[in-house]
């Protein structure tokens, strides 16, 4: 065995079958049917010429096909690329370019979309479709049916052995228009993002793929991941999960409903919960407030957030329904995997939290002026940075690796983007995105993105888009619109215009009119007035 998660999961699988793995919906497996039922597709798709190093997209909601196709795709080492279902058009085409995909795993409403995008594909792409329920027609791209896929195949693990530098490629909409796809190893991965096996046991990580084994706890953890898998932090939950023997459940609803989630966590007896921030959080306080009593939730003793602000009025209302529960504020990103969580100290308003400074979490300062990044000294600001168990760089994308992934005094470092400074004793206080990228309910929303689709309607002389601080969301978008002379912008109109092109989350909630757009005399905008006229609104 390797640090390789097809090695591990296998081995959790022989250790205990019998338990249950996987629950979405009505739908149950055991750790022993995930593991045959992802044999089978994994030579399936070696059927389709699938093979090692190649990408696999899975473009589906949350569903237990999604972890049978990772998984699947880890046993012949080929690599699963994540496609955000919200996706339309030009966003879709994208991805699908970028990320040189060679087949796609599907839920089968997906179909009209795939199609629509079909006559710039420059190779020809394997499909597999899920059924949902819909009927759409899967023959006009050639696609197979999922189950019958799997019906002819062998479930013998008959596969060539594995490395632990076998790939793993996150996408993620980053601080750029385009996503970015994050290259990781399994090993760097296993180790930064998915805590080393040791997050339910007391020995701690693991010091060999073998320890898996023994960091298997007598009895599982029931965890429920509320965000979709196609997010980093929900696929690195159930990986954990998984990794442990645990029980993962999935909200298999369509959006997130506090009555849905709390009707499931009773059902499924959920031990454990992982959110994304406030926006998750809300709705589950509110459907609390709203029915007193109505569920039996004395099972719940954990809670985890990470990938938006989860602030702490919102965990302390937790903390009225569950005494001593214990709360995870984690922080971290596609690229740097966990950084930590906050200790509870958080030093000023204006801080998301603090972590422990270490050998390999620090805080650079990059003086471009004089081309040079140094490590802070305390009480200065600088940006959030990483090393050791870090990625590879970003996928067909040179330029951005090297930005991000950098050489200070002899180690490679990834900066995160994220603005924070080093304390007096030696914490690091986190400051939160330095760039002008939106970060709505976990969703990140480049703002010249929206501003070239609302440039391109009849009534928009020219536009800028902010976030402004929202309850629910952390930051909605608002678009701040200087009109065309004489006429006048509403914002269904603009809504309907937005949606054309753009996926839901970035369609602006709000709009202001103002007469002239603030810029600078070279024509670069001002966000920062932009947003004060926003906020101002």
């Amino acid at each position: 065995m390797e640090f390789n998660i097809a090695d591990m999961i296998e081995a959790v699988s022989d250790h205990v079958p019998d338990r249950e793995a996987l629950v979405c919906g009505e739908k149950r497996v055991s750790y022993r049917d995930l593991d045959r039922r992802a044999t089978k597709l994994a030579h399936y798709l070696q059927t389709k010429g699938v093979s090692n190093g190649d990408n696999v997209g899975l473009y589906m909601y949350n569903c237990i096909e999604y972890l049978e196709a990772v998984l699947a795709c880890f046993k012949i080492r080929a690599v699963p690329i994540n496609i955000n279902y919200r996706y339309i058009d030009e966003e879709l085409r994208y991805i699908f370019d970028n990320a040189d995909l060679v087949a796609c795993i599907y839920h089968r409403q997906f179909t009209p979309y795939i199609r629509d995008i079909s006559d710039t594909f420059v190779r020809s792409l394997a499909f597999v479709s899920v059924d949902d329920g819909s009927d759409e027609p899967i023959e006009c791209i050639e696609a197979d049916e999922f189950e019958c896929a799997l019906g002819a195949q062998s479930d013998t693990r008959d596969f060539s052995p594995r490395s632990e530098n076998d790939l793993f490629i996150l996408y993620t909409g980053g601080t750029t228009g385009n996503p970015k796809g994050v290259i990781w190893t399994h090993r760097n991965l296993f180790f930064a993002a998915l805590g080393g096996g040791g997050h339910f046991s007391a020995q701690g990580i693991c010091r060999s793929p073998e320890d898996i084994i023994s960091r298997i706890a007598p009895q599982p953890v029931n965890g429920i991941a509320l965000a979709p898998l196609m997010h980093g932090a929900s696929w690195w939950y159930a990986c954990i999960q998984l990794l442990a023997g645990n029980k993962l459940v999935l909200n298999h609803h369509r959006s997130l409903v506090g009555d849905q989630v709390w009707d499931i966590c009773e059902r499924e007896k959920i031990n454990a919960l992982q959110i994304v921030g406030d926006a998750m959080a809300i709705p589950l306080i509110d459907a609390l407030d709203q029915n007193p009593g109505r569920w039996k939730l004395d099972s719940i003793f954990s809670m985890s957030s990470g990938g938006a602000v989860f602030s702490r009025s919102k965990q302390d209302a937790f903390r009225k329904y569950f005494p001593g529960i214990r709360i995870i504020n984690s922080f971290g990103s596609s690229e740097s995997g966990q950084m930590g969580a906050d200790n509870g100290s958080q030093k000023g308003i204006s801080s998301l939290g603090n972590v422990q400074r270490s050998e390999f979490m620090d805080v650079i300062v990059v003086e471009e002026d004089a081309g040079v990044l140094r490590h802070a000294q305390p009480g200065e600001h600088g940006i959030f940075a990483r090393s050791g168990f870090i990625p590879i760089g970003y996928y067909n994308d040179p330029e951005k690796t090297e930005k991000t992934f950098v050489d200070v005094e002899g180690r490679r470092w990834l900066l995160t983007g994220d603005a924070a400074q080093i304390e007096g004793d030696g914490s690091i206080t986190l400051f939160g995105r330095g760039s002008n990228c939106i970060n709505s309910g976990g969703e990140k929303i480049f703002p010249e993105e929206v501003e070239n689709v609302l440039k391109s309607h009849d009534s928009v002389f020219d536009a800028l888009v902010v976030g402004v601080k929202d309850e629910r969301w952390g930051s909605k978008v608002v678009a701040v619109i200087q009109p065309r002379d004489g006429v006048s912008v509403g914002l269904d109109d603009i809504q309907r215009h937005c949606r054309q092109y753009l996926a839901g989350y970035k369609v602006p909630r709000s709009i202001v009119v103002t007469e002239r757009l603030p810029r600078s005399p070279s024509g670069k905008p001002d966000y920062a007035s932009a947003k004060a006229i926003a906020e101002s609104s």
